[in-house]
């Protein structure tokens, strides 16, 4: 487990006024939530000091009269892999109020957050104008305490926008819960938190994610000619991730016909597949779906086939595969995330595909979400274009929502996808996938 981080802007110059001074103590005349201190009265003229708190604050929390208007065209399909919407919001930004903070959960249970969602985060923030002082991204490493102190102190810094996505159900609802009783509203971030109010959610459709791995495998399984498929499915975090049933729905009714969470133990399909079992990967955790997947394929050693929600559970079963001499293309997996692993698994033919789910679209989706609502706008239908509902048994109320479109990617078109959008950096993942694996999917 990584520890917590933070990601901040540029540090201000030594001896430039902010709201931290050379030592890291509050500044003499910085821009303080209860109003400006009058020290630097006595060492500097009365224009100049005006000067200085002009330069220093204006661009932090911006309490001018400044107002504009959302652009027309905003809605979910304006973005793309060059950031080129951004600076359109940058008037937006100069109306807004308070700073953005971003929480991220974790360094484990996927690559994605420290590798692709920091830095698109960053990007998106700093393309729409944003300073380093008015926007703070944190990784709580795991720890549930950890982003809720992470939390409340962006919060009591003068955050009046978190983009959020929690570790679980259970502290997002706490995070929500401290927000709303602080006037600040939250975006639900690739993780749906369905309490409160002034909440919302950014992701991509999760039903549809779902839907693309059972249709993925589906498909797979005929072309790696997989005979009396006898599935195995691992599923994601359901005891702590809505998503997770979302995902697992959507497999399923691809797979079986059956939009369900869990599917019957001995279904079969009219393509002559039958399921051995279905379990569920507590927390998203590799090593757990590993210990799951290496009990199952002990006690069913007629497992012939397999659906992973995501990439780092695919990779555990892979291992699970290789160490028991089970070589490529003899029992699929499948996975979301276009993660390093994941894709390197799908070149070498243990994977069948992955869910791309294009970060840096999310990303600017959220910042574009976040700058609209700290402007004190109302977000556009084309931004807002659904809702997320508590599932079945699961407390809570529904949440407006942007929902993105994911793709699937495999061997036939990951050249056209993840390396043309250079998602992932093309000669580090040839290095480790093999140069013949790379040049026979087009990777060049």
């Amino acid at each position: 487990m990584l520890p917590a981080t933070r990601a901040t802007g540029v540090r201000p110059a030594v001896g430039a006024l902010s709201p931290r001074g050379r030592n890291g103590k509050k500044a003499a005349g910085s821009c303080h939530p209860r109003g400006m201190r009058m020290k630097l009265a006595r060492f500097l003229p009365a224009v100049a000091i005006v000067g200085m708190v002009v330069s220093a604050c204006g661009g932090n929390n911006n309490p001018t009269t400044t107002t504009a208007t959302v652009p027309s065209d905003l809605s979910i399909s304006v973005f793309d892999a060059n950031f080129t919407y951004m600076p359109k919001l940058n008037d937006l930004v100069k109306a807004g109020k308070g700073s953005i903070g971003v929480l991220l959960p974790d360094a484990t249970s996927s690559a994605r957050y420290v590798t692709f969602d920091q830095p698109a985060l960053t990007k998106a923030l700093t393309g729409a104008g944003y300073t380093s002082s008015q926007f703070t991204i944190d990784n709580a490493g795991g720890v549930e305490a950890q982003e809720l102190s992470q939390a409340q102190a962006l919060i009591t810094a003068g955050a009046t926008v978190l983009i959020m996505d929690p570790l679980n159900s259970s502290v997002g609802s706490q995070i929500q819960a401290y927000a709303q009783s602080h006037g600040v509203k939250v975006i639900s971030y690739d993780r749906a938190t369905f309490t409160g109010t002034n909440t919302y959610y950014v992701s991509f459709d999760n039903v549809q994610v779902g839907e693309l791995i059972g249709k993925g495998f589906v498909k797979c399984v005929s072309t790696w000619n997989i005979s009396s498929p006898q599935v195995f499915e691992l599923d994601g975090g359901q005891n702590s991730d809505p998503n997770a049933i979302d995902f697992a729905k959507g497999y399923n009714d691809a797979i079986w016909g059956d939009k369900v969470q869990t599917e019957t133990t001995g279904k079969t399909n009219s393509q002559g597949m039958k399921l051995v079992g279905e379990q569920v990967a507590t927390d998203w955790k590799n090593d757990i779906g590993g210990t799951i997947f290496q009990q199952q394929f002990t006690a069913h050693p007629t497992i012939n086939a397999t659906v992973e929600a995501n990439d780092g559970l695919a990779n555990a079963v892979v291992q699970v595969l290789k160490n028991r001499g089970v070589g490529a293309k003899k029992i699929p997996t499948t996975g979301q995330d276009a993660s390093p692993d994941g894709l390197v698994n799908v070149l070498t033919g243990y994977q069948c595909g992955t869910v791309y789910k294009a970060i840096y679209l999310e990303a600017q989706d959220a910042v574009a979400l976040a700058t609209v609502l700290r402007a004190g706008q109302t977000p556009p239908s084309a931004l807002l274009n659904g809702t997320t509902t508590p599932p079945s048994g699961v407390s809570g109320n529904q949440q407006p929502a942007s929902l993105l479109v994911p793709t699937w990617v495999d061997v036939s078109n990951m050249n056209a996808t993840v390396i043309k959008d250079n998602f992932v950096d093309k000669t580090t993942l040839c290095s480790k996938a093999g140069a013949a694996a790379c040049t026979a999917a087009g990777i060049s």
